[in-house]
């Protein structure tokens, strides 16, 4: 068994997978860690609170003896560019800032959405 603590699971960097929730407020959870959910009215509160959660279940997990999963590697980073037409970027950004999440966020909720993505 290693010597892995708490502050070294907390440094990985774990991938989240942000939604809305049916009856309104986000759903954000950590995939490689099973359980780890939590709930909040708008995006930024969920990407706080999911850190909460993320530090309980490792805890738990550490007193536990419970196997703690390691983010995958992988050569995927997570950007890429897309050139949009001024009049969708604008609309976009409009229904970001009335949806009061990031201009990110939104695209990425929607491009998710629409590929089927469940994380």
């Amino acid at each position: 068994m290693t010597n892995k603590g708490l502050d070294y699971y907390l440094a990985l960097p774990y991938k989240y997978a942000l939604y809305p929730a049916e009856e309104g407020g986000y759903v954000i959870e950590i995939p490689d860690l099973p359980g780890c959910i939590t709930q909040a009215e708008n995006a930024d509160e969920a990407l706080a609170m999911i850190e909460d959660a993320k530090k309980g279940w490792i805890e738990i997990a550490l007193e536990q003896g419970i196997e703690i999963s390691e983010p995958a590697k992988d050569d995927y980073s997570g950007k890429f560019n897309v050139r949009v037409p001024k009049s969708l970027h604008k609309y976009l950004a409009e229904l970001a800032k009335k949806e009061n999440i990031s201009l990110n966020q939104l695209i990425l909720y929607h491009l998710s959405r629409s590929a089927g993505f469940k994380g």
